[in-house]
């Protein structure tokens, strides 16, 4: 598995309702796809040994409550830990670590039911290459 897949794989590792398999998405795939809610989009942005990337997720929700996807924040959260969460990938490992502010809630203007919490999480890429 490389850095990428590390993020995907981490990405879709939590229990979201969806259509099909997949319920995070990156970001620059969104484009054509037509999605349910609720839903993960995460960036994907990798570096070389031991730097620190600082990246956002959201998750998405058409509620009229936070109640949802705070829930999966607060997973998200648990499953990241104080400690962070080391994932193992082909050449090294790759430390993900809770961000400042961890969850930041984001309504939607033009859509009073579309719930938005955006997590701030950090990568350190422990990698040979």
């Amino acid at each position: 598995m490389d850095k990428a897949q590390a993020l995907y794989e981490f990405w879709n590792s939590f229990e979201v309702p969806a259509i099909d398999e997949q319920s995070a998405y990156d970001e620059d795939t969104l484009n054509d796809l037509n999605i349910d809610f609720p839903y993960i989009t995460y960036e994907t942005a990798t570096s070389n040994f031991d730097n620190e990337v600082a990246l956002t997720a959201s998750l998405w929700d058409k509620s009229t409550s936070w109640e949802r996807i705070t829930e999966l924040a607060d997973a998200i959260a648990d499953d990241i830990g104080y400690g962070g969460k080391v994932v193992r990938i082909d050449n090294g490992y790759v430390w993900l670590k809770l961000g400042s502010p961890f969850a930041q809630r984001f309504p939607v203007e033009s859509n009073d039911s579309i719930r938005r919490i955006t997590i701030n999480y950090i990568a350190d890429y422990l990698t040979a290459t």
